[in-house]
């Protein structure tokens, strides 16, 4: 009993007593370099609206073709006849080509439209020519032929079907034209030629568009509005009015008549007339007697308007096959006084662009 009461307070006593132990450290060396930390994950903000590119360019196509129409067109027509020497009715050898090319471009954004055209038509024909000098007859090439027409016309709505601002149009030809087909090879002079004559006729008014699909008509008022010749050339047998110098102005006044209508499916049928008239007070820009009357008016009595009504309609048999009938009017009394006409029927290749 006493060896138990021993052991247990040996016991008690190492319970209570107090417990050592010993931990080795190992020294580790540190620099004084500055230490920053990196965070290389992307951080992407996500909004509320989904973002698409490939929607975003769509709608900006689409934007801009709702802005813009473009009409283009392009036509090639001619002709050929050719007989041997012993053709029973005689005959003489001939080619025809004439080319032409419209084009139409409309910007439109709030209450602005900017309208913008352009045509070019060239024709050139060959046939057999006496010249009149005991040499033998022979195919010459002569152009019937010639014109390049750009316009431009920013617009500003008013009102409901009416607009104001301003119109320029400017027009001339690309080659010399002779008054006859030998006249070339005899030496003559030259009627006309580029910038022989030029035109250029700028206005400030206001334009009435009829509200009628069926009957799409435009009409332009100008109370201010100018009309320049220009004559570059000045060896050519008509001075074209400008008497000094090469370029005359005049002021005055101006109306115009567009429509452009199509028909059918297919746009089978189209008819484009314009009819221009400017009526001058103000004879020349240049000159102190600008409000003096001319030698031509003074001969008439009175100031006569110009005029050019242009008539274009276009027949499609096939998407590349046409028919083209072309009719102008004209008179300018102080180029000539006689009224002018010119008309065309022509049938060939055609190509045609829109967007709309």
């Amino acid at each position: 009993m006493k060896k138990f009461y021993t052991l247990l307070i040996v016991l008690l006593t190492a319970i209570a007593g107090d417990a050592y132990a010993q931990v080795s450290i190992d020294e580790v060396s540190t620099d004084d370099r500055k230490r920053e930390f990196e965070n290389e994950m992307k951080s992407t903000d996500v909004e509320a609206d989904y973002f698409s590119e490939a929607n975003y360019r769509a709608e900006r196509r689409a934007i801009r073709q709702e802005r813009n129409l473009i009409d283009f067109s392009a036509n090639l027509h001619g002709s050929l006849t050719a007989y041997s020497k012993s053709w029973q009715a005689a005959g003489d050898n001939a080619v025809t080509i004439l080319a032409n090319i419209n084009f139409l471009h409309t910007f439109k954004k709030g209450r602005f439209t900017l309208t913008n055209t352009a045509s070019a038509k060239f024709g050139y024909n060959n046939m057999k020519t006496d010249l009149g000098d005991g040499s033998d007859p022979r195919g010459i090439w002569f152009k019937n032929v010639d014109e390049l027409v750009l316009s431009t016309a920013p617009q500003w709505a008013m009102v409901k079907n009416w607009t104001y601002g301003a119109n320029v149009k400017f027009r001339t030809q690309f080659a010399p034209g002779y008054g006859a087909r030998g006249d070339k090879e005899k030496g003559t002079a030259r009627v006309s030629n580029f910038m022989s004559p030029g035109y250029l006729d700028a206005s400030l008014g206001f334009t009435y568009v009829l509200p009628s699909e069926k009957f799409p008509l435009k009409v332009n008022l100008a109370p201010i509005a100018m009309s320049a010749t220009y004559r570059d050339d000045l060896t050519t047998s008509n001075n074209y009015g400008v008497l000094n110098g090469r370029s005359k102005y005049e002021g005055g006044l101006s109306v115009q008549l567009d429509f452009d209508k199509t028909w059918g499916k297919n746009g089978w049928l189209r008819y484009r007339t314009t009819a221009y008239s400017f009526y001058g007070w103000i004879t020349d820009l240049a000159s102190q007697a600008k409000f003096e009357p001319t030698a031509d008016q003074l001969e008439y009595e009175h100031v006569v308007p110009t005029i050019r009504w242009e008539n274009t309609i276009d027949i499609k048999a096939t998407k590349y096959i046409s028919t083209q009938i072309y009719f102008q009017l004209y008179y300018n009394k102080a180029e000539y006084h006689k009224l002018q006409v010119s008309s065309m029927l022509s049938v060939g290749l055609t190509y045609t662009f829109k967007n709309k």
